[in-house]
């Protein structure tokens, strides 16, 4: 792979924000199939279908992504296509819900169109490139994937109702194997890091927007011993895990190295994923009608998730921050006590909550004290 002329730097434009707030808006409705309990538990049938919504707006919030970084211009093109974007997806805000069968048809066409509006801006930016072959056969192959998965969305109703086949996970996954492989077969780095990283950042930031409203709860019932406790271990939960993304963001990650940047996106449709199930779990946790057992294994899930991949960022850091083993074997260490004392102590709701924030605080002090040994 080889690295194409020097470019100048790409800015992130005041329209990708508003874009990134739309998102921010679907995956609160997305949110909304986790507040349907019955019996303690959340229906089988609306967590499958909060995983599958959830990764479909931020699959899509990253191909967006991805094509801008590499082919954007900040031109009429790009802002036709990114308003037709929004629109649609309001389409699958709406069709977000709990009675979700009278909303199944518009949310697919709409999802399916988004995919096709973004692989046919692949194939118009071949025409900017007709004397490079090799950045021709880029923008071919991820339009292709973007094409063969809009097609699988727009056939996933039609095949489920004639046979019960379901194939929006195969849709999801088929687009993130494909981007990842044609990614792979680049032989020019179109990406520019910088760029990516930050737009990154920035969408980590709508999600801790999302997580801060829900804390807002945690106010509720007056000045009281039990409100003010719960509400400052909520309030550190919450600084904790943003603490840990700034320290290893700003201080670690090497933000101008070449890369094609699809693994670091993946790891970020993850973190995105964690930090709603981390959102859902603080929900649950002032919530009596939840039982136990679900509420404590996605907070347990959602933290280990989201401090797995950020970890897995690492591997984009600066050369004088090059970690090594002995940085996972305590983060490891922490993560295991975490999840042992969770587990016994479960029934301990003021408890329960507190360990949680000595273990974010406790990760980001290793994490930061790194950073400083590192420098």
């Amino acid at each position: 792979m080889k690295n194409i002329e020097s470019k100048k730097e790409k800015k992130v434009e005041y329209l990708e924000l508003i874009y990134d707030l739309i998102f921010v808006y679907v995956i609160g409705r997305n949110n909304l199939l986790m507040h349907h309990v019955i019996n303690g538990f959340v229906e089988k049938e609306l967590f499958i279908a909060y995983i599958l919504c959830t990764l479909t707006v931020i699959q899509i919030w990253s191909f967006s992504t991805y094509y801008i970084n590499m082919y954007g211009r900040n031109g009429l093109r790009d802002h036709i296509s990114l308003f037709i974007n929004m629109y649609l997806l309001y389409f699958i805000g709406k069709g977000t819900r709990i009675n979700y069968a009278p909303y199944e048809t518009e949310h697919h066409i709409a999802w399916g169109l988004i995919l096709a509006n973004l692989g046919v801006q692949y194939f118009i930016e071949m025409r900017n490139h007709k004397d490079e072959p090799a950045i021709r056969r880029q923008a071919r192959r991820l339009g292709i994937v973007l094409i063969a998965e809009a097609f699988l969305v727009f056939i996933s109703v039609p095949v489920y109702d004639a046979s019960g086949i379901n194939l929006v996970p195969y849709a999801i996954l088929f687009g993130i194997i494909g981007s990842l492989v044609q990614g792979r077969k680049a032989e020019v780095i179109l990406v520019d890091f910088t760029h990516l990283t930050e737009r990154a950042m920035l969408y980590i930031v709508f999600t801790f927007g999302e997580m801060i409203i829900t804390l807002a709860d945690y106010f509720e019932g007056g000045i009281s011993a039990n409100t003010i406790y719960f509400s400052l271990m909520g309030f550190l939960i919450v600084a904790g895990l943003f603490l840990s993304y700034e320290t290893i963001y700003d201080r670690l990650i090497d933000r101008e190295a070449e890369n094609n940047g699809l693994f670091y996106m993946l790891l970020h449709i993850i973190l995105i994923f964690a930090l709603n199930i981390i959102t859902i779990s603080l929900d649950y946790m002032q919530n009596p009608a939840v039982s136990l057992w679900p509420k404590m294994c996605l907070l347990i899930t959602g933290f280990l998730m989201y401090y797995a991949a950020l970890f897995c960022t690492l591997r984009y850091s600066k050369a004088a921050c090059r970690y090594g083993r002995r940085l996972f074997a305590v983060l490891g260490a922490v993560a295991v006590c975490f999840t042992v004392l969770m587990i016994v102590l479960r029934k301990l709701n003021a408890v329960h909550i507190a360990l949680t924030a000595m273990f974010v605080f406790g990760i980001w002090l290793v994490l930061f004290k790194f950073s400083r040994e590192a420098r």
